[in-house]
């Protein structure tokens, strides 16, 4: 799920201010417990309908949280005062998105036309992990028009080992070339 930069800087202060309070252990328990509640698609959109009540929307949130720590339940309520719902749909991402940061951990996706073993996983792992300056933990997802090879998409980048993103650069590379300048005329 791509998060955005208000839930992002939201998240931020929440995991900040968990983190000097002690809490953050518990209050990342409460986030992934909302996420989890909010996974359903008519959850969203109950939370983000405004023409629902807004003591409704807090209500389906707030009973997620029941026994959460006093810093998850002021947060939730602050989003709802300030009309900041989208940061509760997002939360749960953010919050990952920033454990991976604080453990120098990245995840992606390798994708391929045929499906991988654990080993090329792993290779690509430990290969990709130096240039991208973090951990990196890949999943497999089946392209079958990548013909062969693979690639790579992490931390908002491409690496394509690909047979068609191969055969994609050499056309670019064609097209580019200049024509001769001279054509010897050909009788007819």
């Amino acid at each position: 799920m791509r998060v955005d930069p208000v839930t992002l800087r939201w998240a931020d202060a929440l995991w900040n201010l968990a983190a000097r309070k002690g809490a953050l252990p518990q209050v990342s328990a409460d986030v992934d417990r909302l996420a989890t509640a909010l996974a359903d698609a008519r959850a969203r959109a109950l939370i983000s309908n405004p023409r629902l009540e807004r003591g409704a929307r807090r209500a389906l949130v707030e009973s997620a949280l029941t026994g959460a720590h006093a810093l998850t339940k002021n947060f939730v309520d602050l989003c709802f005062d300030k009309g900041r719902e989208p940061v509760l749909i997002a939360l749960g991402a953010a919050f990952k998105k920033r454990r991976l940061e604080e453990e120098n951990r990245a995840e992606g996706i390798v994708e391929s036309a045929r499906p991988l073993g654990a080993a090329e996983i792993a290779r690509l792992e430990t290969s990709l992990s130096p240039v991208l300056g973090k951990t990196l933990k890949l999943e497999n997802k089946i392209v079958p028009q990548l013909v062969g090879g693979a690639r790579v998409i992490a931390m908002n980048r491409m690496i394509d080992y690909s047979v068609q993103g191969r055969l994609e650069a050499l056309r670019r590379t064609m097209m580019e070339a200049p024509l001769p300048t001279s054509i010897a005329a050909t009788p007819r």
